[in-house]
Formats: structure tokens, sequence, C-alpha cells
């Protein structure tokens, strides 16, 4: 599991949480997050409010005089089969009730938060045809806390409709709800049950607190390379500007300019003596750190584009007059978007796993092997790359690429699945273990720099970060169990991700 700490609440005048203000144009990954946390309250813009109330007005006036997919007809197989007018009160109920089936793990309330958040800002996009309600009862749960249970599986990646059938029947009253200040029960009829649950908001929302949280780790292994650096005595040349003048990939040549400013490295620096050059782990950082970041820029624009997206089906245009039936749900982008991250990002974790070794290796620290203590065959921190190793394999494991699943469903009706539910399942599960590889780094870094009685120069961001690691870290370099070492070093994690951050100035 993730250990993330979660931010303090930003607050205004009256001691409130801020404001996020959803119009279903400019919600962004950090306020989701935000919103999911409970660091912020949601407030619909009056515009956004007023565009959901015509495209609900529109839906009901088509649904009324001409044939729109599951508003006076079934879904998926049963598309062809119409609703009749005296049956269509119960329909939308019906239909809730049948797709909230979702099975497994009752999810945790952070991440059904999230699901809310992104759920309310879409459907102000003003696309669904919903009734405007709705959002006010989403946005009441989001301030009281209160939140739906969801269970884990039941989405394959082109529409979570059994999580949002759920959150459905729970705003009508038959569902449960965990906290308190639960929404008063919601009137929802044939006209608001498949625009309420035509979306991929659960999936959405895990992806965004899966990579608000990686991205964070991302630039935190940075600070945590460059004690491992200053360790070894390890060459600026790599991130010299020249280098990456000379080859001028966008993320890999910040990644390099960041770690002149956490180290204090001339932008042209003179080769050390002795080693011509470094392992990979060192040399190598920008090439590999620098796609992570690549790759988490272009799922931020993916998430972006959806998480503000009137992608129902069908799309109700209060303009037209008009249910345009569609694919926009199938999430073919965000499926491929999440798989290459984690891919980026297991390189990361596998870079950290370099420089650990060379960490224990006497050819580069002028220590004894693993960091030991005198006493004669001590092991020191040996086991750490056995840890890190396994937590490394369950990297490699969420990693394998999601998209690459099939599915045929609903009678060969929907024949295709992007299985972005997967991807963002895996994302999320990525968190906690990259957390543990990069730990054992830190713990060895430290204790390197310990023996070696090295300091940075005060006043540079690594010399911050070493003093935030002594702070939490055990000094008795004797034989001993390590867990509680880096598990406090995981956690310590977040931390560094805000000095990475302030190294910009």
């Amino acid at each position: 599991m993730s250990s993330r700490t979660v931010d303090a609440p930003e607050t205004v005048a009256d001691g409130g949480p801020a404001p996020v203000v959803l119009d279903g144009l400019g919600l962004g990954v950090a306020d989701v997050v935000r919103l999911a946390d409970g660091a912020a309250r949601p407030v619909p813009a009056p515009v956004a409010v007023k565009r959901m109330t015509d495209s609900w007005d529109t839906a009901r006036q088509i649904a009324a005089t001409g044939r729109v997919y599951g508003r006076s007809t079934g879904v998926g197989a049963n598309r062809n089969e119409d609703v009749p007018t005296e049956a269509a009160a119960g329909h939308g109920l019906r239909l809730l009730r049948s797709h909230a089936g979702a099975i497994g793990e009752e999810l945790p309330a952070r991440q059904v938060r999230a699901m809310l958040a992104v759920r309310a800002n879409q459907l102000l996009a003003g696309g669904a045809g919903l009734r405007p309600t709705v959002v006010t009862a989403l946005c009441e749960a989001l301030e009281s806390g209160a939140h739906p249970v969801v269970n884990e599986f039941g989405s394959v990646g082109t529409g979570d409709l059994a999580a949002l059938a759920q959150l459905g029947l729970a705003l009508v009253g038959e569902h449960p709800w965990r906290g308190t200040g639960a929404p008063q029960p919601q009137p929802l009829d044939n006209n608001d049950a498949l625009a309420l649950i035509s979306s991929n908001a659960l999936t959405l929302g895990q992806s965004a607190l899966a990579l608000h949280e990686l991205r964070g780790l991302i630039a935190a292994t940075q600070v945590v390379a460059a004690l491992s650096l200053l360790a070894v005595d390890g060459s600026h040349e790599a991130y010299a500007a020249p280098v990456h003048l000379a080859r001028p990939h966008r993320g890999s040549a910040e990644v390099a300019r960041r770690m002149r400013r956490l180290i204090g490295a001339d932008e042209r620096p003179t080769p050390p003596l002795g080693r011509i050059q470094d392992p990979y782990g060192f040399r190598c950082l920008p090439q590999i750190h620098g796609p992570a970041h690549d790759a988490a820029d272009a799922l931020e624009e993916v998430l972006t584009i959806e998480i503000n997206a009137a992608a129902e089906n069908p799309l109700i245009s209060a303009q037209d007059l008009t249910a345009y039936h569609h694919g926009g749900f199938y999430q073919a982008q965000l499926a491929l978007a999440l798989d290459h991250f984690r891919l980026a990002v297991t390189q990361v974790a596998r870079l950290s796993t370099s420089r650990l070794s060379t960490l224990n290796e006497p050819a580069y620290t002028r220590l004894r092997p693993f960091l030991a203590d005198p006493e004669p065959a001590s092991s020191g921190v040996m086991i750490l790359e056995y840890a890190a190793g396994a937590a490394l394999g369950d990297l490699r494991a969420f990693s394998a690429p999601a998209s690459l699943g099939h599915a045929v469903l609903s009678r060969g009706v929907e024949e295709q699945a992007s299985f972005a539910s997967l991807a963002a399942r895996q994302t999320l599960r990525v968190c906690g273990a990259y957390r543990l590889v990069v730990g054992c780094e830190l713990v060895a870094a430290v204790r390197a720099l310990h023996q070696r009685d090295l300091r940075p120069e005060p006043g540079l961001p690594v010399a911050r970060a070493l003093e935030l690691a002594e702070s939490v870290l055990d000094e008795d370099q004797a034989d001993r169990p390590l867990t509680d070492d880096v598990t406090a070093a995981a956690r310590l994690l977040d931390r560094f991700t805000d000095i990475w951050r302030g190294s910009e100035a």
C-alpha cells in the first residue's frame, strides 16, 4: 500500500478549505487530488450549472420525441429494444440496479472521492443531459466527507458502469454510504440513469491520484540520487549543459539542470580525479529520469482532457437539439498513457537499485563491503539489495501493459476493451513498492555519507535533504534489522519532493 502523506488543507480567511471551482473546463489533476483528500471544497460555477440545466432540458425533450440510447431503449445488446412510455419512469432505476454489480474489495474513501470530483466536473461540461441537483449532491458529499460504497472490479475501460451505478443507487437511497453527511435521496429516472453512469470517472480519479504521487516520487528519487552521488564522489560531467545541448531531449535536459541545482555543480564541470566515468546509475540518470517526466506530462495532458470532457454516450447537444451516439467513452489514450508511464517509472526504480549496488561496492565508496561496521564478516546493508530487488519485482509485474487485454462483451456488440481501468489500478499499486525501492537507496546513501564523514556544502538543497534524513534514520551502524529504517526513509520521500521543487528557485 502507498504510504503517501496527505498535505495540510489550504485555508481561506474563514478557516475552511480553499475552494476549487468546478466548471467542466479547467479542473486539473492537482485539484482532483485536493478534493479527494478533503483539502479543498468544490464550488460549481453558475455558468456551468446553466449549461448542465440546458442539457437536461434538451435531453428530456429529445427522449420524449425520438429514440435515444439508454433513455427510450435498452443498453448494450438490448439497444434495439424500445422502452414503452408507461415503463419509462422505472427504466432508469432498473438500469442502476442491474448495473450496480461491482465486485471485490471495497475501495478506499480517497479513490471514491476522486471519482465523485471527476464526475461532478464532467457533468458540468454539459453533455450528459442529467438533472443539475445530482452535482449539488456530489458536492455536498465531497464537503461532508461521505462517500458511497464502491467495489473494485466492474470496468474494462469502456465506462465505469458498475461503480457509477453503485453511486446512482446511493443517490436514490438504495445503497450504503460511508461517513457522515450523505446527501438527501435524489429522484433519478430514465433520463438520468445512463447519463450518470456513462463515464470513466473512477478510472480517471484513480489515475490522477497515482500520477500525482508518482510524479512527486520521481522528483524525490533525484534528490536521493544526489546524496548517493556525493557518497561515491561521483562525476558531475553527466549533468553538464553541453552534453544535453548536444542531445536536446526536453526531459533529460531538465533533469540534468535540476541535478546541477541540487548539488551545486557548474554547467561545464571539470572531470574528477581518478575514475574516467561512473556506472550507469549515475551517468545515465538524465536519460532515464527524463523520459519518466515526459511520460508524466503526457499522462497529465490526457487526464486533463478527460476530466473536463463531455464524453457521455449519447452526447446531448443543446445547441443542435440532438443526441449524438458515439464511442467517446473508449479510453485508448488513457490506457496507453498509463502503460507508458508505468514502464518509465519502473526504469527509474531499477536505476535506484543500480546505485544501491554501487553504494555496497568498496571500489566506489572506499569503505567496507555493504557499508558494514568493523566487526569481522558483518553484513551491513547487504539485505537491502535483496529487499529492493523483491519490491522491484512487483514493479515489473505491475508495468505489464494493460492495453494488451481484450474482451468481447454484451453478445458481441462491444467487441473491444481498453482496460484503462486495470492500468489505473496497476499504476496505483506501483506507488508503495516504488517508495520502498528508493527508501532502500536512501538508507544506504546516508550510511555511506556518515562513514566517509562527508557533508554537502551548507545551503545546497542536497544538504537539507541529508539533515532531514538524519532526523528520522537510526545512526546505529551495527548489524540489526533495517525494516524500520527503510519504512521511515520511504515516508520521508514526500518531503524530498518539496526539496526538489524548491531547487528551482
